[in-house]
């Protein structure tokens, strides 16, 4: 039986594409740089943006450069996540019923842990939560397991009795990575086949069917 439920946020938890997207957009317009395609935001979606970012953009820059970009990008991001980003239905109901069941949830993102924990507080689910890992709290960054041995480390985690549930490739990689169970949620997934060819012990079109793993 699953104890510990390990999840993604944007896109897994949170409907934020949109939120990202135009952030991306406008940080790379505001930069010089070409405005990316919706689509090529979003094929990177989970992956963070230090990685993603130099992949999209139609010019090199240099680290300080990008600094500038990222800044730019989590200043429209601040702006823009309590006017479009919101729970997926369902959702908080079925994290509440998991911890009233005796089950610790845990977010591993790939979002800056500063930018995650104030989504969560904003969303008012950031109690049910036994705690989180963002992207600059690992050395390596998603699919690579570190944020999942961190946790596991931290609250002595059966990995036997651990689901990690993600909406993108990268999130299924890294719970392999870390041998624990795989969850792959397509309730907001552009492409359910790239989910189905990680294999996942799971594969989920909704929210409430959490419960039944």
């Amino acid at each position: 039986m699953l104890e510990n439920y390990l999840f993604d946020f944007d896109g897994t938890i949170a409907d934020s594409g949109e939120t990202g997207i135009i952030a991306v957009q406008k940080a790379f317009v505001d930069y010089g740089l070409k405005k990316p395609t919706a689509e090529s935001v979003r094929y990177y979606m989970g992956v963070p943006i230090e990685t993603f970012f130099p992949k999209i953009s139609n010019r090199e820059l240099n680290d300080a450069e990008w600094e500038e970009v990222f800044a730019i990008f989590r200043q429209y991001y601040s702006e823009l996540e309590l006017e479009i980003t919101q729970l997926f239905p369902g959702m908080k109901e079925t994290l509440m019923k998991l911890v009233e069941d005796g089950k610790r949830l845990f977010v591993v993102s790939s979002k800056n842990s500063v930018s995650l924990n104030r989504n969560l507080e904003n969303l008012g689910i950031a109690d049910l939560f036994t705690d989180t890992i963002g992207s600059d709290q690992v050395e390596n960054y998603k699919p690579a397991p570190d944020g999942i041995n961190i946790l596991a480390n931290r609250h002595d985690l059966d990995k036997a009795k651990t689901v990690m549930i993600g909406d993108a490739k990268y999130d299924l990689q890294m719970g392999k990575a870390a041998e624990v169970k795989t969850c792959g949620c397509a309730w907001d997934t552009y492409d359910i086949e790239l989910l189905k060819n990680e294999e996942p012990d799971y594969l989920l079109e909704k929210v409430e069917k959490l419960l039944e793993i």
